[in-house]
């Protein structure tokens, strides 16, 4: 066992030096594979707590867990963040090294749909949204790498008794 002192709210989700290994192992097999392919390898991971308390781990890039090992996937998954805020929803992508000509978006319901497909970069993410959006209402704004994609909310349905006559 590692002497690094982790932090003591961190103990109960699991062992660092176990991640530590797992990560150690994962990116050593990308690699192995990616020895004759060009072009970057992006692998990353986000910690957050959610609203129950439990810990939610988001992977990015194109370095994914596949049946045989990682796999290299052409198109980078980005990072991505979702608030909800009472009134609207805000969904954040990281982007980097692409124009803003060059990201096209869709919309449903409750979904968002990210994409970029130039020769040097691809970027793909589909986004589940935690309530229905109004489509029409979207805004996107994109500076220095970062993608901003507001919403408002839809309104929600009441329930309505019915009478049997």
């Amino acid at each position: 066992m590692s002497s690094r002192r982790r932090p003591f709210w961190f103990d109960p989700f699991w062992d660092l030096d176990q991640i530590d290994d797992m990560m150690e192992r994962f990116m050593n097999e990308a690699f192995d594979q990616a020895k004759d392919r060009e072009g970057p390898i992006f692998y990353g991971f986000s910690v957050s707590v959610g609203p129950d308390g439990k810990p939610i781990i988001q992977e990015f890039g194109n370095v994914k867990p596949g049946l045989k090992g990682p796999e290299l996937k052409e198109e980078i998954e980005p990072l991505v963040d979702v608030v909800d805020s009472k009134d609207s929803l805000m969904v954040y992508a990281e982007l980097p090294g692409v124009d803003k000509k060059d990201i096209q978006l869709s919309v449903a319901d409750e979904s968002l749909t990210i994409s970029v497909d130039r020769e040097k970069r691809r970027y793909y993410k589909e986004v589940s949204l935690p309530t229905k959006v109004k489509p029409d209402t979207a805004k996107a704004n994109y500076k220095n790498g970062v993608l901003e994609v507001t919403f408002e909310k839809a309104v929600k349905q009441s329930k309505k008794q019915i009478k049997v006559e």
